[in-house]
């Protein structure tokens, strides 16, 4: 289990082959540290109450010097999915910006900082889609990425797969911050 996931949920560490980098501070006031998601942050779609797919409130200190814009995502390695799925990618987040305020993961991508977009979510639409495990499947991880980049540009497209999305950010990270946070639906 990663050091970073303190959930004690076995599965696949999507930073266990990546090359070390220098942690930095991620916070929400949505969401604790190894702690399940609120109602709000479940996907409309997954039956929980509540459920509205509403981005979490995040905020990140301590980059490493050398930063030149930040990328967010959130991803569930354990979904039933050869890859995961991806839940909300952020990139060009300027270098200056060190906070995404609840919703900013609205579709329309207005509550994000000039020069930042979104690319659409494993789902296949822009913005954040919320927590969605199949029923029974047990208890899902998700983490709360964000990184720290050494370009201002990460030079990739709004219609960029998650994929390439992330081979270009793991190709440019200096520093990394992240959360991990848990979601079931019972059946």
């Amino acid at each position: 289990m990663s050091s970073i996931d303190p959930t004690g949920i076995q599965g696949n560490d999507p930073f266990a082959r990546l090359k070390d980098v220098p942690q930095f501070t991620v916070t929400s006031t949505t969401v604790q540290h190894g702690q399940e998601w609120p109602a709000a942050q479940y996907s409309e779609g997954s039956g929980h109450e509540g459920a509205q797919d509403v981005s979490p409130q995040l905020s990140w200190s301590g980059a490493p010097e050398g930063t030149k814009s930040y990328a967010v995502t959130v991803v569930d390695p354990d979904a039933p999915t050869m890859t995961g799925f991806r839940h909300w990618s952020v990139v060009n987040i300027p270098a200056d910006v060190t906070e995404l305020a609840e919703g900013a993961g609205s579709a329309d991508g207005s509550a994000l900082p000039e020069g930042a977009f979104q690319l659409d979510h494993d789902g296949g639409a822009p913005g954040f889609m919320g927590a969605a495990p199949p029923a029974g499947h047990g208890p899902h991880r998700y983490f709360i990425v964000v990184f720290a980049l050494d370009t201002e540009d990460l030079g990739i497209e709004k219609d960029a797969t998650g994929t390439f999305f992330g081979f270009n950010v793991f190709g440019h990270t200096i520093g990394r911050a992240s959360l991990v946070v848990t979601g079931e639906t019972s059946e």
